[in-house]
């Protein structure tokens, strides 16, 4: 196999397939973008919930595929473009053939002017062609560049997490944070020694001192940066003039769609119905009547519309790991020993758990009465007695629900108030509001 690609046979073909390549980069380039439009929303959908949710790893996962989806979308609908005026360019020479300038009957000075900065027409074909084939290329290389970056964040989030932000003591913590130092310094020096070498497109390599000092970087960057897959696209497209030019040219592209992106249209000085509810403002996220959607998330409660009929409110508080915590806070001696919140996984080595199943329950109960003893309800100026349980919301959010009676409230607006209470550093419990929501009740 090895001689046949040194063979003059295979370069043949090689240089056969380079011509005719066009034909797949457009069939691939619209099959790709229709894909990729179809995969946007349900990635930022992913990204919506598990960012609302508070998991970060998922948030991470999601937002790597969704920002490379679209650097693909921009990349291929710019070549689309390109390749579409190169077959209309080609189109019209096989109609008109070269620039004729004489025909135009322009003065000397134009005439010069243009044919020394337009030249033939062959020239603007063979240009939008090496346009055309490069940004074909550079579509997956720049996605490329930014899975490194993320990964270089990753491995950033990942060193914190394992040797600075750990449950060790003692002896053992010391240890962990003289190494999550020397690791955390060493990489953050890595990549700015990558970065400056990437845009000096190679200058650490050039120079010897350099080369010594950054070379042990570099091969462990490479692994880290997964580059060993696409460094001969690298070098490929680095060793060409042109595709350095088109490099640039993209970067500040990619830079102002992210900067038009970014403008919206404030109707307001003072009214934003995105904002938390209050007494002023009715959240469509905090009544259930319009949760309909699976990114319609709830924010902190609900209850069940804005025009309560009933003679019942409804109440759900949506759990999050914050939410936990306050309790953990609150009631120390439900704090477990492992805590298995996070990601796990399903396989099961033993049964051999650190609690039995009696004593288990009994801190579940513990864990419903300290719930009930932290969050408190408030109608307008009085205080309900609740008794929250844990249930899920019907776009399948856990989280705890009670009903209070509202038998004894006047026809109109009232306002409901979860309060939480909270031990401060001075062990003084004080409460916290949660959130507000305003209601109308009416008679049937």
């Amino acid at each position: 196999m090895s001689k046949e690609k040194q063979n003059s046979t295979f370069k043949e073909l090689l240089d056969k397939l380079q011509q005719e390549s066009w034909q797949l980069e457009l069939l691939i380039s619209g099959f790709a973008i229709l894909g990729l439009f179809s995969a946007t929303d349900t990635l930022s959908l992913k990204f919506e919930i598990a960012q609302h949710d508070q998991h970060l790893a998922e948030s991470l996962v999601w937002f790597a595929l969704s920002i490379s989806c679209w650097i693909l979308i921009a990349n291929l609908l710019i070549h689309v473009i390109l390749r579409g005026l190169w077959i209309g360019a080609l189109g019209l020479r096989y109609i008109s053939g070269d620039i004729d300038y004489e025909v135009l009957k322009y003065s000397p000075k134009f005439t010069n002017y243009l044919k020394k900065r337009i030249g033939s027409f062959d020239n603007y074909i063979a240009t939008l062609e090496d346009y055309c084939s490069i940004l074909f290329a550079v579509s997956f290389l720049f996605i490329f560049y930014f899975l490194a970056s993320f990964l270089c964040f990753i491995t950033l989030l990942t060193i914190i997490f394992v040797f600075l932000d750990n449950d060790f003591e003692g002896y053992w913590e010391n240890i962990f944070l003289v190494i999550g130092i020397g690791l955390m310094i060493f990489t953050l020096i890595g990549i700015l020694l990558t970065f400056i070498d990437f845009l000096t497109q190679g200058f650490l390599k050039r120079k010897k001192w350099t080369s010594k000092i950054y070379f042990p970087i570099y091969r462990i960057f490479n692994v880290i940066t997964l580059s060993f897959l696409y460094r001969p696209l690298v070098y490929n497209f680095l060793d060409n003039k042109f595709g350095k030019r088109l490099s640039f040219i993209l970067v500040p592209i990619y830079i102002g769609i992210l900067y038009l992106s970014s403008f919206k249209y404030t109707n307001s000085n003072y009214l934003n119905i995105n904002r938390k509810s209050s007494e002023f403002v009715a959240n469509s996220n905090n009544y259930d009547e319009s949760i309909l959607k699976e990114n319609d998330f709830i924010n902190k409660a609900t209850i069940q519309s804005k025009v309560i009929t009933d003679n019942y409110l409804k109440i759900f508080i949506v759990f999050n790991d914050n939410l936990e915590e306050r309790l953990f806070d609150y009631n120390p001696s439900l704090r477990p020993k492992n805590d298995r919140r996070g990601l796990s996984s399903g396989v099961v080595f033993n049964n051999n758990y650190d609690i039995s199943f009696k004593k288990l329950d009994s801190l579940r109960k513990a864990y419903y009465k300290t719930f009930n003893q932290v969050y408190l309800t408030k109608i307008n100026d009085t205080y309900y007695k609740t008794n929250y349980v844990v249930s899920s919301s019907k776009n399948k959010k856990l989280g705890f629900e009670t009903y209070v009676t509202i038998d004894s409230l006047k026809e109109g607006k009232h306002l409901l108030k979860i309060n939480r209470k909270y031990i401060n550093n001075k062990k003084d419990t004080i409460l916290r509001n949660v959130v507000q929501i305003p209601f109308w009740k009416f008679k049937k």
